[in-house]
């Protein structure tokens, strides 16, 4: 509409690595291992990199993930910096799925924000609230424009990390929120239908495409490292 405001979303970075045939994950959805240890240096870098990291429910659950930046010298680059030693964790689970045992709750880090609606039942709701370090947002209705919008006015996050999975990724490109994107790509051929790709596993175009710049290209161990920027229209 002609006048109106476009939300204030932070500056997206999205973080993934796909084997040589476009896969993220195996179609059980279980965390890809087919990178190098380099690769995972570089995911803590950028990591660090942001104010905040963000995850989709079944990225939490199914990489057991900690979102933890468990490493010394990256934590006091960020304090030199003038930053938190940890970025803030923050996960979406719009449909409240997400259980109070996955491990990013118990583990020991930054403060936790976890997006929902009003669909997560109220005992688990007041499980959540029970857990120290963790903000709750439950609105009637899940949006994901207005997490991000939060991430930045209530929290300063002007830059948050996205480490997936595919399903917030597509989510994001829908509405026009990524800026960046660091891509690995590893040496391995993974096959399978039912494997997501970066966009997930939908038959369905995008409502159009994002095309992208490319900034830089490197390579070790077998490995290529690319990064990218959201070509502006």
């Amino acid at each position: 509409m002609p006048g109106s405001l476009m939300p204030a979303f932070p500056r997206i970075i999205a973080n993934f690595a796909m084997s040589l045939d476009g896969k993220i994950s195996t179609r059980l959805r279980v965390p890809s291992s087919f990178t190098s240890a380099n690769d995972k240096h570089r995911l803590r870098k950028i990591r660090a990199s942001g104010d905040a990291v963000l995850v989709g429910r079944k990225t939490a659950e199914t990489d057991s993930m900690s979102l933890c930046l468990n490493d010394a010298a990256l934590q006091n680059d960020r304090i030199r910096r003038g930053l938190p030693a940890q970025p803030l964790r923050a996960i979406v689970s719009g449909n409240g799925a997400i259980s109070p045992s996955c491990k990013v709750f118990s583990s020991p880090g930054s403060d936790i924000l976890l997006f929902s609606s009003s669909a997560m039942p109220e005992a688990k709701q007041s499980a959540f609230r029970e857990i120290p370090g963790l903000s709750l947002f439950t609105p009637t209705a899940f949006s994901l424009a207005a997490t991000l919008e939060i991430l930045l006015s209530q929290f300063g996050a002007k830059t948050v990390v996205c480490e997936g999975g595919p399903t917030l990724f597509r989510s994001l490109l829908a509405l026009g929120a990524i800026d960046e994107l660091y891509l690995t790509v590893a040496p391995f051929l993974v096959g399978g239908s039912d494997a997501p790709t970066l966009t997930g596993s939908s038959p369905d175009f995008l409502n159009e495409p994002t095309q992208f710049s490319l900034l830089e290209a490197t390579g070790k161990e077998d490995e290529i490292f690319l990064h990218y920027r959201r070509k502006l229209p």
